[in-house]
């Protein structure tokens, strides 16, 4: 089964890499990240936060020094969300492109304000690193 995908672009006015050396740092995500944000710590090589739910575990994988930021983020039952992230080369600026995955059972309300939370957080990156 596949999920719908919403993608959510935002140009930002940097290189490439240095957007990702920053976006990929789990360290940075309290900056821009307000789902991932709060009371990020790292234990033992894992990066840890706190949501609603619980703690949660975010992971990266690699590729980032390619532009390539996907991460999973590990709920407390253990299951976990994939989330594309990628940053692209654009001239003299770059797109970062996030990929927000529709889960079952997500009404449209849910759906559309995953994506607003998505675009707000990449307009704070934008901010943060153009400012």
């Amino acid at each position: 089964m596949s999920f719908d995908a919403h993608h959510i672009s935002q140009t930002i006015r940097r290189d490439p890499s240095d957007i990702a050396v920053f976006a990929g740092n789990p360290a940075n995500l309290p900056q821009w990240a307000a789902g991932l944000s709060e009371g990020i710590r790292n234990e033992a090589g894992r990066w840890i936060t706190d949501s609603p739910m619980g703690e949660v575990e975010v992971k990266f994988r690699p590729g980032i020094e390619f532009g390539i930021l996907d991460h999973d983020v590990i709920f407390p039952d253990g299951t976990s969300m994939h989330n594309p992230l990628r940053v692209l080369h654009n001239d003299d600026v770059s797109e970062v492109v996030f990929t927000v995955y529709r889960l079952p059972n997500v009404s449209d309300e849910e759906f559309a304000r995953d994506i607003a939370a998505v675009e707000k957080d990449l307009e704070r990156l934008r901010d943060v690193l153009e400012g």
